[in-house]
């Protein structure tokens, strides 16, 4: 039986920086990569500004991921990515190497896991190029909707925004008229429209891209991976259970969205409360970081979370990335 052949576009590769949706990609090729139905292929973002490399082949984008033929690195300059219209100003990368790419794969689906740096002008490449096969886009975040990181918060007051609008996005950005976010948000749903099915790994993300505009008989939820109970007992010596709670972990990148502030500030409130004449500090609860990029991240954040780190150092370890 011949395999199906499935392209996974990434915006990066955890081999040159960990992050959530890079690691998902590169785990559901190499999940592919053992099934007897599938031939994967993983094409994968270099370049400025994820990574400082600009090596590769003359007269292409493309180099391999180490020895393996099917991850494929695509070497662009990120500092040609237009922000707020999620476009490449390389037009080369549409009309010359992406296109070459698809028509010498010839794969027989497409399935983004980001259009980040590439530019969801990638999604109406693939329409135009292979104008029969299936493309599937997996929304991770909430990018397309909203121009502030894709948070989905409110620069004016800090507060979530769930009814996001031309008007309200330049209440956010004064600088960007109105009339910009609307042609910002046509612009990108003309581009999402070439998308068969979208997958949300959230009901809550799946239900902001319907209110947005995209039909719900497009998008179908699909978790990340099954969520499976703690194991709240441990057995002591004597063979009585009992519960502990009382050891965490923080995995994922340090920035300021991700929470990693908010829980070294919890674990401070927990040091501070304990009276050293009566509680042992290896008896408290501990906190393990486990987080990359922190070097990236604007100098503030640098030092609120060292300054953070210095203060909990009883209560946490640091394990680095």
């Amino acid at each position: 039986m011949s395999k199906t052949r499935v392209l996974y576009i990434s915006h990066n590769h955890p081999s040159v920086r960990p992050g959530g949706a890079e690691q998902y990609a590169l785990e559901l090729y190499e999940a592919m990569r053992e099934s007897d139905r599938v031939e994967p292929v993983l094409v994968a973002k270099a370049g400025p500004p994820i990574s400082s490399t600009t090596q590769h082949h003359a007269g292409t984008i493309f180099s391999r991921v180490g020895s393996d033929p099917n991850q494929i690195f695509a070497h662009t300059d990120g500092s040609t990515y237009d922000w707020l219209l999620g476009s490449s100003q390389q037009k080369e990368l549409y009309t010359q190497h992406f296109r070459d790419l698809l028509l010498a794969l010839q794969p027989e689906v497409v399935h983004f896991q980001h259009t980040l740096f590439f530019g969801y002008d990638m999604v109406r490449l693939v329409r135009r190029t292979l104008p029969d096969i299936p493309i599937v886009y997996t929304l991770h975040e909430f990018l397309p909707i909203c121009h502030r990181d894709g948070q989905m918060v409110r620069t004016v007051d800090e507060t979530r925004c769930l009814e996001p609008s031309p008007r309200r996005c330049h209440e956010c950005f004064p600088d960007i008229s109105p009339q910009t976010f609307f042609m910002r948000k046509r612009l990108i749903q003309s581009h999402l429209l070439m998308v068969d099915r979208f997958i949300a790994p959230s009901r809550f993300l799946l239900e902001r891209y319907v209110d947005w505009g995209i039909p719900r008989e497009r998008i179908m939820f699909e978790e990340y991976g099954r969520l499976l109970p703690p194991d709240r007992t441990s057995v002591d010596r004597d063979g009585a259970e009992e519960c502990r709670r009382d050891r965490f972990g923080y995995f994922g990148q340090l920035n300021r969205f991700k929470g990693v502030t908010v829980a070294l500030e919890a674990m401070g409130i927990v040091s501070e409360r304990a009276d050293p004449d009566f509680f042992d500090l290896s008896a408290l609860p501990h906190l393990w970081v486990h987080g990359a990029n922190l070097e990236i991240q604007p100098s503030a954040f640098q030092r609120a979370f060292n300054d953070l780190l210095e203060r909990t150092s009883g209560v946490v370890t640091y394990a680095g990335p």
